[in-house]
């Protein structure tokens, strides 16, 4: 009889390409299924809270998975860690309910995107910032982003995924702006999020707050709920998910 693991896990996202599994296994998924396969002994399915891009990193992705071995959290985390490539680590595991389900459990979700304004980005924020040399106007930005706070239609902030979302009604509780030194980090808290949701209010905000977009058009975009064009991608190396709620 099989039991499920419930398990938190941290990644840096620049190897990889993205959690979902895909042909080539270099995802997180599948360094996960492998590490699971190499201790079981046969195939397992790991289910994550959600699928993050190619480039995207996590403090706390949540996954679940159920196995029919039986060993206690402290021993599957060894053994699962010492068969995980570097860059990505489990930092907790325990046994839950089956009822537990990664995804459809989750009341939602925190991101957390950074900035690196300054002429010059430091070789050690390579690949984990987005760097912007040009100023930003930091006022304009947490004004921007108070925009989005609410529930949305938020159709003019989400890509393609090759199929059509149910709904694209979304509620964001609150949006964050900090800078300490060169660094500017936006903390988006919301009960779910649409395919590089994240990514392209990021891209809004920073054309906002360099003078290339007026505020009000993030208000006509969500009040609209149309695609629209001159829409702006944020990079994936500055965003990072940082819990998953349940």
């Amino acid at each position: 009889m099989s039991r499920r693991l419930k398990l938190i896990v941290v990644y840096d996202g620049a190897p990889f390409a993205g959690w979902q599994s895909q042909s080539h296994r270099n995802t997180v998924q599948d360094h996960l299924e492998r590490a699971f396969e190499r201790v079981i002994g046969e195939p397992v399915r790991v289910h994550g809270a959600g699928r993050t891009d190619a480039g995207v990193h996590a403090f706390a992705q949540c996954a679940h998975v159920d196995v029919l071995k039986f060993l206690p959290p402290d021993r599957w985390l060894n053994a699962l860690n010492a068969l995980l490539p570097s860059a990505i680590r489990v930092l907790r595991c325990r046994y839950v309910s089956k009822h537990f389900q990664a995804r459809l459990s989750a009341k939602g979700k925190i991101y957390r995107y950074r900035i690196w304004r300054a002429p010059i980005l430091p070789p050690f924020e390579y690949r984990r910032a987005w760097h912007v040399a040009q100023p930003l106007d930091l006022k304009i930005l947490k004004s921007a982003a108070k925009q989005l706070v609410g529930t949305h239609d938020f159709a003019s902030f989400a890509a393609n995924r090759g199929k059509p979302e149910p709904s694209t009604i979304r509620t964001i509780n609150s949006v964050r702006v900090r800078q300490k030194g060169p660094c500017i980090t936006i903390e988006f808290d919301g009960d779910g999020f649409l395919y590089k949701m994240v990514r392209l209010m990021v891209g809004a905000l920073v054309k906002c707050a360099l003078g290339k977009m007026h505020i009000g058009e993030i208000a006509s975009r969500l009040h609209s709920g149309k695609v629209g064009s001159g829409r702006f991608v944020a990079p994936a190396e500055g965003l990072y998910l940082v819990r998953v709620r349940y």
